[in-house]
């Protein structure tokens, strides 16, 4: 019989928790490679505690539980997760270590599972709970899977090739890069288990994660070049074991713990953020040397090839157009009544199947009316689904996977009522054009080589610090080429702890998001999103490297939302050049309605 309540299911885990000896466990989301989203068969949180963000972690006691997360979800997490089940915590504010410290007593046993679990964070608690007397115990098996009796298998989907035609650079010569990295280094061999990473090595992808094309695996790279991949035999085809050649030996993925235990006297790189604990005792215990250090691939995979940022520019026009269409039906269909978030996703979904090449969404569509847009990483369902009213604020985060690109794009428009004699409020105005005003300071933003994100961030929020107000999110993220949106290293940032990526130097080639935001509870908000890709700048006379950012996403933004008093000629010169850039990389892909539309919204301030 399965458990339908949560009460329950937090009842029947305490009881196996009672089986295993365990006085806590503490249960992440998240799976064995680290990644940001994960299959159904890893969205253990999600069914313990009824949370659907992308980023939070519950610990359970016999006698008590909480629920962490971050900034973006302090609404959601109370309206998704029974605060007479979970108390809850600020993960900003209140680490697993200080939590349990206060809660736990001597002689207690907190359980977690290693394989999803950096050791950086294991040795952390570990060290923690000893000054209280308890101790943290790796599971044999995970009791939230012993209790889960429909959870779903991992998915069987075959991988696929990747063609160089959109990779830029074939498969051996990117394991041949990551071999003299290994070389220099002095190190034997590395593993690879970031999914993405993977994918970008062997030019390989799949349909393993929702919304993100990746093959769940690992990878062992060596020195010489050679590569040993684990992934289930059900996933290779005859074609994928052509493509991948001699150099590359195709395993069972059920073997790769065993051959990590083969690799006595063997200095064996580990990325500390993706290789999970269980990857570094298989290694010890079976001889090797780990070293906590960076992925090989994350940063060549960063920066973009001159095939990837072509194939980046086609897929922002193409999906420019299906977004601009869309904006057009949102000038006139929401006005008549009956359109709701869902209808909006649906219909967005709808304009972007019509480029034909569409092979999935980057992401769960944002669609947020009125008082939902104030949560920045708010889902919609059937529980939560609003309708879009007239006379309010409508935010859309959307984005699409195509084989030459990944894009992801946030517009906010004003939904006006019959004959458009609704308008924004002063107050509407204001926020939103004070976020415009960031994000045109990061679009036109010149930086020295060696500056990093953490460096930049200041320029998005600087606006809305004068008004007194903020923004609980980065201002940039890295996006992939095909594969995962939210990418690294590279951030534009706050410079938080744990956030390395902020300190990531930005180089030539990345592409990042641009997206400051501002959001007042209960009401409404606001967030315009553009990919931007870093480029060398020629300055005359300049003293060193130069960069700048070459935008990538060409839509109108919402020109009757805006302030123009708080507008300088500058800025002003932006907007209008910027939506003369849109008018021509988007009007060859309109008709009609949707051509006037364009050009009425492209036309100057």
């Amino acid at each position: 019989m399965l458990m339908q309540t949560h009460e329950a299911r937090l009842s029947a885990l305490r009881e196996e928790l009672r089986r295993q000896k365990l006085d806590g466990f503490v249960v992440p989301i998240s799976d064995e490679h680290m990644s940001e989203y994960v299959g159904g068969y890893a969205q253990r949180l999600e069914w313990l505690t009824g949370f659907a963000g992308s980023a939070g972690s519950a610990i359970v006691l016999l006698h008590g539980a909480a629920m962490f997360t971050d900034g973006r979800y302090t609404i959601q997490v109370r309206d998704q997760v029974d605060g007479n089940l979970f108390e809850y915590q600020s993960s900003l504010e209140t680490t697993h270590a200080k939590w349990l410290a206060a809660n736990v007593t001597k002689g207690a046993r907190i359980g977690y599972d290693a394989w999803l679990h950096t050791k950086g964070w294991a040795d952390s608690l570990t060290a923690a709970l000893a000054k209280k007397g308890a101790k943290l115990v790796a599971v044999h098996s995970n009791p939230v899977d012993a209790v889960w009796s429909d959870r779903p298998a991992p998915s069987n989907a075959v991988a696929v090739i990747h063609g160089d035609e959109h990779a830029g650079q074939s498969s051996a010569e990117k394991r041949s890069q990551v071999a003299d990295w290994l070389k220099a280094e002095e190190i034997d061999a590395a593993v690879i288990s970031a999914l993405d990473s993977i994918a970008w090595m062997l030019n390989i992808r799949g349909s393993d994660v929702d919304r993100t094309p990746v093959a769940l695996s690992y990878l062992i790279a060596h020195a010489d070049g050679t590569a040993e991949l684990f992934i289930a035999p059900e996933k290779i085809t005859p074609e994928l074991e052509q493509h991948l050649g001699n150099a590359v030996t195709i395993r069972d993925r059920v073997d790769f713990t065993g051959t990590l235990g083969t690799l006595s006297g063997k200095t064996v790189a580990v990325d500390p953020d993706y290789g999970v604990a269980a990857i570094y005792h298989a290694l010890e215990a079976g001889g090797a040397s780990p070293v906590a250090i960076r992925d090989p691939a994350i940063v060549p995979k960063a920066i973009k090839n001159p095939v990837e940022q072509q194939g980046h520019r086609d897929a922002q026009a193409r999906d420019g157009a299906a977004v601009a269409k869309f904006l057009h039906w949102l000038s006139y269909e929401p006005s008549k009544g009956g359109q709701t978030e869902l209808s909006a996703v649906a219909k967005l979904r709808e304009f972007r199947d019509q480029t034909g090449v569409l092979k999935d969404q980057s992401f769960d569509t944002i669609s947020a009316s009125g008082p939902n847009g104030a949560l920045c990483h708010y889902s919609v369902d059937e529980d939560s689904n609003r309708d879009i009213e007239p006379g309010s604020v409508f935010l859309c985060d959307s984005g699409g996977q195509y084989l030459d690109g990944t894009t992801d794009i946030t517009r906010t428009v004003w939904i006006a009522g019959p004959g458009n004699k609704s308008e924004p409020t002063a107050e509407v105005r204001d926020r939103f054009t004070r976020v415009l005003k960031g994000h045109i300071q990061i679009a036109r933003a010149i930086f020295p080589q060696g500056t990093n994100g953490a460096q930049l961030d200041a320029f998005a929020r600087q606006y809305l610090w004068e008004a007194g107000v903020d923004y609980a999110h980065g201002t940039g993220h890295g996006v992939g080429s095909f594969l995962a949106v939210h990418e690294g290293p590279q951030r534009i940032a706050k410079p938080t702890a744990g956030q390395a990526g902020t300190h990531q130097e930005l180089f030539a080639g990345m592409i990042l998001s641009n997206e400051p935001g501002y959001y007042k509870t209960g009401e409404f908000g606001i967030r315009i999103e553009n990919l931007v890709l870093v480029e060398k700048r020629e300055i005359e006379g300049a003293e060193g490297r130069y960069l700048g950012f070459e935008n990538l996403t060409w839509v109108p933004m919402a020109r009757n939302m805006l302030d123009l008093s708080l507008l300088t000629s500058e800025e002003k010169q932006w907007w209008n050049d910027y939506h003369a850039k849109t008018r021509e990389t988007l009007a060859p892909h309109l008709e009609g309605d949707a051509l006037a539309w364009l050009n009425n919204a492209c036309a100057p301030i």
